[in-house]
């Protein structure tokens, strides 16, 4: 049998590499997002992604090297999800309070996303210092920012002192803190508010903290 065809736990063939893959980052992202790294397990990985151990080893090699590589995976598909708000012919101020909102969003509806990124700083960041794409993959975040900026600043909407990575830190410090934090926070802060209710008040509070730290009026 050719290395490159899969053969799935219940014996049925499939030639589809990309999907495969697909399936192992997944599986992947929510295994290292519950056990991290130390803890997680190529073979709960497989059984998930509906192959065997010997084809996540075929694809990836070894399991830090499968984490990296989903440390890439879930870093582009939040930066995916910005660039595809095309926000380019958007007035300056309604483009910000998009992305902010969509940003806001996402992070919540993505706790693995928020459990893997929290694991990866508790480990220093060493795994992502390995990887030169993290790096490219995220200078998509600053221009998208940049490219709002200077439309707002050229309209004298925005305080013409702020930069982008500044902003992004902003921006990324009130999302995270919401889907990190939101089961202690609650535990001590909170009241009895439904989760939509919550989400909804903690985003609209977010675009206001960004809107003011731009001095918009």
């Amino acid at each position: 049998m050719s290395a490159t065809r899969e053969t799935s736990p219940k014996g049925t063939r499939k030639n589809d590499p990309e999907g495969l893959k697909q399936r192992i980052f997944e599986s992947a992202l929510t295994e290292f997002s519950e056990a991290g790294l130390k803890g997680a397990r190529l073979e709960r990985i497989a059984e998930q992604a509906e192959t065997t151990k010997r084809m996540v080893v075929y694809h990836f090699k070894n399991k830090q090297s499968l984490y990296i590589a989903v440390l890439e995976y879930a870093y582009a598909h939040i930066r995916q999800d910005e660039i595809a708000l095309n926000l380019a012919t958007v007035e300056p101020k309604a483009a910000m309070q998009r992305l902010v909102e969509a940003s806001f969003t996402y992070h919540a509806a993505h706790p693995a996303f928020i459990r893997l990124v929290s694991m990866e700083n508790m480990q220093r960041g060493q795994y992502a210092r390995q990887s030169e794409k993290l790096k490219l993959l995220n200078t998509s975040a600053l221009h998208t920012l940049e490219e709002i900026l200077l439309r707002g600043k050229r309209q004298m909407l925005f305080d013409s002192q702020v930069n982008a990575r500044d902003l992004h830190r902003v921006i990324s410090s009130l999302c995270f803190h919401y889907a990190a934090n939101q089961y202690t926070f609650d535990t001590l802060f909170e009241g009895n508010r439904s989760a939509e209710e919550k989400l909804a008040y903690y985003r609209q509070m977010t675009v206001e903290v960004v809107m003011r730290y731009l001095k918009c009026d």
